[in-house]
């Protein structure tokens, strides 16, 4: 009988690991055809794709060709990453517009979001409560909801077209406060009394005590707003008019079908750095949205 039991729960073991090979496999396939594709030629790019392009193009909305999706290419060219990295400055200009964008709301963020949920920590009014659910409701609330006000607000401050338009609202996020908010509650209440008696003022415990110990939700802070305001587009197509300014997230829709290989290419050297952050950070991340979950508030 025991025997039979394990071998059921073998079976299950696998059809459960073969389940979500599948979907690891279905998610991961479209950065794995970026990243494969943009070593093919336009070329051979052009015979494999040639239905969508069509279709993009002329604007019609019957294919009559199939599309052949391949991962491995027959020819690998470097020309695509040659023309996006060398021979036309307007991506790069436009992947730093994406770093300047997002590397300020990102350290705002963590700066305003920490010291919100210390106050949140500390306090002891009964106001604290109803100002944090009001908290929760803004983040259950999508971006689109306050374009308009943000627009009117920049506007009347004169912002309008600025780069301030788009890096002063990402700053103040709910989501930031609320998972740092959790993660500090999850500090015993006597390591804050112990500084205080040593003779600690609050924001020495803030810097030396809260924030080593919330390491990992503010790397889960940093790592979420980073990929967040990385692929910004509606706030930025509202906010800022000047097409210089703007991010790559914004300039890949705008290559042609007659650049697919460029646009590939260009995709694969944006997704790098959150790729890259993702991964040095992976456990971080998990922990600290773990934890920001596991304390009632």
């Amino acid at each position: 009988m025991k025997k039979l039991r394990r071998n059921f729960r073998r079976i299950r073991l696998a059809l459960l690991f073969i389940w979500l090979l599948a979907f690891a496999l279905l998610f991961l396939m479209p950065t794995v055809l970026t990243l494969t594709n943009s070593f093919m030629s336009e070329t051979e790019l052009t015979s494999n794709y040639g239905a969508v392009l069509g279709n993009v193009s002329g604007g019609s909305s019957y294919m009559s060709e199939e599309v052949n999706l391949k991962l491995i290419p027959d020819i690998v060219s470097f020309r695509q990453y040659i023309t996006v990295l060398f021979q036309s400055p307007e991506y790069l200009l436009k992947f730093w517009n994406s770093v300047i964008l997002t590397l300020p709301i990102v350290f705002g963020q963590l700066a305003i979001a920490s010291l919100a949920a210390y106050g949140f920590y500390i306090s002891r009014s009964k106001v604290k409560s109803v100002i944090f659910f009001s908290y929760i409701i803004l983040m259950l609330m999508p971006y689109q909801v306050t374009l308009v006000p943000n627009f009117l607000v920049s506007e009347s401050l004169g912002i309008l077209g600025t780069r301030w338009a788009v890096v002063l609202p990402g700053i103040f996020t709910p989501l930031s406060v609320f998972i740092l908010t959790k993660s500090m509650r999850r500090i015993p209440a006597a390591v804050i009394e112990s500084a205080r008696l040593d003779g600690a003022g609050e924001f020495k415990i803030f810097l030396k005590v809260c924030l080593p110990m919330c390491s990992s939700a503010l790397y889960s802070v940093a790592i979420l707003t980073f990929i967040d305001n990385w692929n910004m587009v509606e706030q930025v197509l509202i906010l800022l008019d000047n097409v210089e300014k703007q991010p790559l997230s914004v300039f890949l829709s705008s290559i042609n079908s007659g650049e697919v290989g460029i646009a590939f290419a260009a995709a694969t050297v944006y997704m790098i750095p959150p790729v890259l952050l993702f991964l040095h950070g992976e456990e971080n991340l998990v922990e600290g949205i773990a934890y920001s979950g596991s304390v009632k508030g």
